[in-house]
């Protein structure tokens, strides 16, 4: 359906009536001939896609990696765009002549996306390193070049750029010297600035829209249908959050993965989780992808919901003015049944933040380590005194139509020791409330094996010194 927008793509002003609802890779090959981004999977796990998002926040503008071909071409409303078309100047940049110089190319359709990623690397960090390069890199897949050539370019511009810098940490200003940018990089803000004043970002009003979080998973599932749909987008609710309030930690439904990721408030309380989640996804899904939308997506492995569903996480679901809350584990009725109506949205998620004396852990099984999805995820917290359980919430993933809360296993936990013996009978009570299948992630009896086994992880990660491990294991 058509709408105004208004952005910036590369260093053009784009300004007009467009189908907001279609994907922003059909806009930039098919409107405006940039074919220098690829479509190749159409479902943002290769990255080949991949483009720079900038927007105004709290007035600096900060870049993203999305991947084009299924984020919303109306997310980009009052934003920067950057294609690879947009950060040459005359020539190549220091990042494409590296991958020029050590061969890290063949077919070519991957090159973009990874002169894109690495580029983001170098806008959005001041202190280089090869590890931090690495990670931005893991949305983006080759299949014919091989990574080691790959990774020595990344090394060889980190090194270039350290090496002929003498100023401290690099800024926009000392990329667009080193030809890392062009120069109309440093007017982008001002031009926002302008464009800002000039959007009226409401909902757009008629017949009921299909609501759209990041469109990670909408529009793998259901491309064609919505590209001729009127759409309306989370993000024009109000701008995310994550924050502390009394005793509760409170998650807007728009907020992102990433912006999980990176909140302070969960690295405060929850420092053992980065690790974790830097495995749910690549970077470019967790800087589209929201919260409400893995909620809504009822995946019966959907990382962020087993997280939640051991915090015992509470929803606030909205429809035009009237509000109203339910449990997440009363949220799922059955396989893609949800406790919520057709106009329904998930505004805000929050749990309890009474945090002295509690531990928490997420474990996660996959046939791959990165970019991938789990055979059987699970999360576990607990309130304890000594070394008695106080609270305790389980949930499993991979192991029933819906993402479970282990109810009676939790129940169980609750006023026991920690000790091998009631960690054994948790087991059994965690077996009896589980219903796996047999499928492509892997068997019954391999889903109910690593159910036990990542129980046990979560006990020996929280509570090593009070259990004998190796009769455990």
């Amino acid at each position: 359906m058509q709408e105004q927008l208004h952005f910036i793509l590369n260093n053009e002003e784009i300004t007009g009536e467009f189908n907001g609802s279609s994907s922003l890779l059909s806009f930039i090959r098919n409107t405006k001939k940039l074919t220098g981004t690829k479509l190749v999977c159409r479902e943002g796990d290769c990255g080949a896609c991949t483009v720079l998002v900038g927007e105004l926040i709290k007035g600096n503008v900060e870049y993203r990696t999305v991947t084009s071909c299924i984020f919303p071409l109306a997310k980009v409303n009052g934003k920067h765009v950057v294609t690879v078309e947009g950060i040459n100047n005359t020539g190549l940049t220091p990042v494409q002549s590296e991958f020029v110089n050590e061969g890290a190319t063949q077919c070519g359709f991957c090159t973009p996306g990874f002169i894109m990623s690495l580029t983001w690397y170098l806008i959005t960090h001041s202190d280089y390193d090869l590890s931090g390069a690495i990670n931005a890199l893991g949305g983006n897949i080759c299949r014919c070049t091989g990574y080691a050539s790959i990774i020595r370019s990344a090394e060889n511009v980190i090194n270039a750029l350290n090496n002929g810098n003498t100023n401290g940490s690099i800024n926009l200003h000392k990329l667009i010297e080193l030809n890392v940018l062009p120069e109309y990089f440093a007017g982008i803000k001002m031009r926002l600035e302008k464009i800002k004043e000039k959007i009226h970002a409401g909902i757009v009003t008629g017949d009921q829209p299909v609501w759209v979080g990041g469109g990670t998973d909408l529009y793998v599932q259901k491309f064609e249908s919505l590209v001729g749909s009127r759409i309306a987008l989370t993000e024009r609710l109000g701008r995310s959050y994550i924050l502390e309030d009394n005793n509760a930690i409170r998650l807007s439904g728009n907020a992102t993965f990433e912006e999980f990721k990176n909140s302070g408030v969960i690295k405060k309380y929850f420092p053992g989780l980065q690790r974790q989640l830097n495995l749910i996804a690549s970077l470019p899904i967790r800087n589209s992808a929201t919260i409400a939308g893995n909620i809504v997506n009822a995946s019966p492995i959907g990382d962020l919901t087993i997280i939640l569903l051991a915090l015992d996480a509470t929803l606030v679901l909205s429809e035009d003015k009237n509000k109203r809350e339910v449990k997440l584990k009363d949220f799922y009725k059955g396989y893609k049944s949800l406790n919520k109506s057709e106009d329904e949205i998930i505004t805000e998620i929050y749990f309890e933040n009474n945090f002295k004396n509690q531990k928490f852990n997420f474990e996660k099984v996959s046939k791959r380590t990165y970019l991938d999805i789990a055979s059987v995820n699970t999360a576990m917290f607990v309130e304890y005194t000594g070394g008695e359980i106080k609270r305790c919430g389980i949930s499993a993933g991979g192991v029933a139509p819906v993402p479970l809360f282990l109810k009676n296993t939790s129940e169980f936990l609750t006023g026991k020791k920690i000790e091998n013996e009631i960690i054994e009978e948790a087991l059994d009570i965690a077996q009896s409330e589980i219903s796996p299948i047999s499928d492509v992630r892997g068997s019954e009896a391999y889903k109910r094996l690593l159910l036990n086994q990542l129980i046990k992880a979560h006990f020996i990660e929280m509570f090593h010194a009070k259990i004998d491990v190796k009769e455990l294991i």
